[in-house]
């Protein structure tokens, strides 16, 4: 959707960064000599289930055709992306192992962090973006949740707090989820998990209220009936769930975060590496069955090339960190 594409615009612009459009080119690229040797390592520093590990898994097999090498998926979950991001952070700067980040492990933890184990805009280098995707505010179909109006009336109701899941602390959804009790002027009883998958089973299973999750997570639930959409993210409605309103609509003006996705790796990348592996993935995004797979969870490919990305990304890094303080949010304290 053209919208995704604005509010990354907007984010740069308002960085004074500007935005570059369209797909990286690749004639004439110099190609790393016998690169690739060996597989590449691919890790999601989440759980299994959730939008950074389906995202790697869509990806990694046009990849792995593309370089000729296997592309595995690595998960190493725990302490909200940091320890799977710390260690392609101290992995050698070989091309070797890289990892499937978002906005959480990139942006919003490290930003949130009273003291984060590594600094994404000098540790980590973008090999390129994926795409982008709305969060959407999910109710326990086994609950008494049913919409976005008793959401608001339980919240506000004296002794009622509740329980809403996250993948995490620091995890984009952590932020969201805080923000929205900042601007909404209420209390909820915070329950991180090691990433979507784990915390989309307990709202199903009925042991939490609500959770604010990626669309791409939470739509297999929605479309089963086990969870209730009752806002997005986002400045207009995803076709995927065209019945559910923004917040927005729903009275919480300039709430329309979305998370974005990428690979990474260490810095110290050789440039030929580099070249190598953006242009494998830009192919890959171009392949019709990994289209037709973004398309049907409700994502939007991001064509920015990978200087503009590597931008936005430090410029997304900087406006999590002014929201946090502005929402007093503090983690690993």
């Amino acid at each position: 959707m053209a919208t995704v594409q604005k509010i990354l615009g907007a984010i740069l612009k308002s960085a004074g960064l500007g935005i570059t459009l369209g797909i990286l080119a690749t004639s004439g690229q110099v190609l790393a000599q016998g690169f690739p040797k060996q597989p590449i390592k691919l890790v999601v520093p989440w759980a299994p289930g959730g939008n950074v590990d389906i995202t790697a898994r869509a990806v990694a097999p046009a990849l792995s055709e593309i370089l000729g090498q296997q592309v595995v998926v690595e998960n190493k979950p725990g302490a909200g992306g940091f320890i799977g991001t710390t260690g392609v952070v101290r992995a050698a700067p070989d091309g070797y192992t890289l990892m499937l980040g978002s906005s959480g492990s990139i942006s919003v933890g490290p930003a949130l962090a009273r003291k984060a184990p590594y600094d994404p805009t000098t540790e980590l280098v973008a090999i390129g973006p994926i795409h982008s995707v709305p969060m959407v505010l999910s109710a326990s179909a086994k609950g008494d949740i049913k919409n976005f109006s008793d959401f608001s009336t339980k919240a506000k109701t004296a002794g009622e707090v509740i329980s809403i899941g996250s993948a995490g602390n620091g995890s984009s959804q952590h932020l969201a989820l805080e923000l929205l009790a900042l601007r909404m002027g209420i209390k909820l009883n915070h329950i991180p998990y090691k990433g979507s998958g784990p915390a989309l089973n307990d709202l199903v299973g009925g042991q939490i209220d609500t959770m604010m999750d990626q669309l791409t997570a939470s739509i297999a639930h929605i479309r089963n009936g086990t969870i209730i959409p009752i806002a997005q993210t986002g400045t207009t409605r995803s076709p995927l769930i065209p019945n559910v309103p923004t917040f927005e609509e729903l009275g919480i003006p300039t709430f329309d975060m979305v998370t974005y996705t990428g690979i990474f790796g260490p810095a110290g990348i050789p440039q030929t590496v580099m070249d190598q592996l953006t242009a494998a993935l830009q192919q890959a995004l171009t392949r019709a069955d990994v289209k037709e797979r973004f398309t049907n969870l409700g994502v939007d490919i991001i064509t920015l090339d990978r200087a503009a990305f590597q931008k936005y990304v430090n410029a997304d890094f900087a406006n999590s960190m002014a929201i946090g303080k502005a929402a007093n949010i503090v983690i690993n304290e």
